[in-house]
């Protein structure tokens, strides 16, 4: 009679359990679709560009004031900025990688040629000689300079995939290339900019399979050139030493640091409210730009700070998805590539804001203030949205058979192209319809 008792009470739990089981069934599942990752490309980049000109109003608004600007220029010009990346995203959706492949030397030359004419007549910002005035507009070329980068190294190396098995032909002309590129931004002082460059070649590398013994002697090459960058600069020697001790000096190299603590602990939980940030009064430098995510933890508290965060994990959940999946050599490395830039430029900008890093003067991808650094990330966000669009081709019964044996291909090749049709299953029935493929040859992809 007690274990007659025992049984209805222990139902509701099996009950419940089972439940469980389900709904991590059907997540599974919605997670094994095919554009899983498109969705995630496209919430996660549009959430954060509304966190972003909703943070860029609030933080600029006051600094346009102080300095005798108009209150909404900044947000305006973020607006447009936010525009016009989102018109260069969808129309980057649309294009087959082999448009890509077409544009990578040319946006190769560009870049270096941008970089050079900064070098020229290039305009000047807190010691950094970084950025080109073009009427009103003004253009930073390093930021471009990322994504050209991306494009020539994957094409690059897809070109030159059978050769890749020596040393020589996976540096060169590879890491030539990108040591110019890295010189001309480091000329010009960003050093920032010119970490975020070496990790996106040590992730086409990476992914295209260079061995470990070479990623250990590159990786000892950047320490070494990185340290003697930072003992050429006084400014970079204190700002380096001085990170983990603001409090040594609060009114120089700490001050940024110091004020950046005081927004994020005066935030909480749930923040202070939009608008309602104090440190945005004159007391963080570079309030909309380097230091936007401080205000992001003032205003919208410790939930707003983990939410920014899960949404750029999301975004790199989907371009990791991506290049793993995807048979084509040249999606794979400019999926892990652009998800290695954005992800260490996130990592940088936080660890900077939180202490735990140098303040190097790297923008949050899309939250940040700034048209340099939002049309270039939006383009690459709109081109692996291109490639999430595309599937692979299925191979037809021959190609099939000659991949098992090929001996038995020509069998197959012989046999009537037509068979009687099978009756779906249950499976097939209850699955909602594909979405149409893109037009495109195989060879598109």
């Amino acid at each position: 009679m007690t274990e007659q008792a025992a049984g209805p009470q222990a139902s509701p739990w099996k009950n419940a359990a089972r439940a469980l089981r389900a709904r991590r069934a059907t997540l599974k599942s919605l997670f094994d679709l095919e554009l899983t990752s498109y969705y995630l490309l496209v919430g996660s980049v549009l959430l954060l560009l509304g966190i972003g000109l909703l943070e860029v109003f609030s933080a600029s608004s006051v600094n346009n004031l102080v300095n005798g600007r108009p209150i909404l220029s900044s947000i305006r010009n973020q607006a447009v900025s936010a525009t016009l990346g989102l018109g260069l995203m969808w129309t980057a959706s649309r294009l087959p990688p082999r448009a890509y492949r077409a544009l990578a030397y040319p946006a190769l030359v560009g870049t270096v040629l941008s970089l050079l004419l900064v070098l020229a007549v290039g305009s000047s910002h807190n010691g950094n000689k970084n950025w080109l005035i073009i009427g009103p507009l003004t253009v930073q070329p390093s930021e471009f300079a990322k994504l050209a980068l991306v494009l020539w190294g994957a094409d690059l190396l897809v070109r030159k995939e059978k050769l890749l098995t020596t040393w020589d032909h996976l540096l060169v002309p590879l890491v030539p290339g990108a040591v110019v590129i890295i010189a001309l931004v480091m000329v010009g002082g960003d050093m920032g900019t010119s970490i975020i460059i070496v990790a996106i070649v040590f992730a086409l590398l990476w992914t295209a399979g260079a061995p470990g013994r070479l990623f250990s002697i590159l990786l000892a090459s950047a320490v070494g050139l990185a340290t003697l960058a930072i003992v050429m600069r006084p400014s970079r020697v204190r700002r380096f030493t001085n990170f983990l001790t603001p409090d040594a000096d609060p009114g120089g190299t700490g001050y940024q640091a110091i004020h950046s603590f005081q927004a994020l602990a005066g935030g909480g939980w749930f923040g202070v409210g939009l608008g309602a940030s104090k440190q945005r009064w004159g007391q963080l430098p570079e309030v909309q730009t380097d230091m936007i995510f401080a205000i992001v933890g003032e205003e919208l508290g410790l939930i707003g700070t983990l939410t920014v965060l899960a949404l750029f994990l999301a975004l790199a959940y989907a371009g990791i998805r991506m290049a793993l999946r995807t048979p084509d050599p040249f999606v794979r490395l400019v999926s892990a590539s652009v998800t290695v830039w954005l992800a260490a430029q996130m990592m940088i900008n936080l660890g900077a804001v939180t202490g735990v890093l140098p303040i190097a003067g790297v923008p949050l991808p899309f939250v940040s203030y700034g048209g340099s650094s939002l049309l270039p990330s939006l383009t690459a966000v709109g081109m692996l949205m291109s490639f999430a669009r595309r599937r692979p081709e299925p191979l037809d019964a021959a190609g099939i058979a000659a991949a098992a044996d090929p001996a038995d291909a020509d069998k197959t090749a012989t046999r009537p192209a037509t068979r009687p049709a099978a009756k779906p299953s249950d499976t097939a029935r209850n699955r909602p319809a594909a979405e149409p493929r893109p037009e495109g040859t195989p060879a598109d992809r």
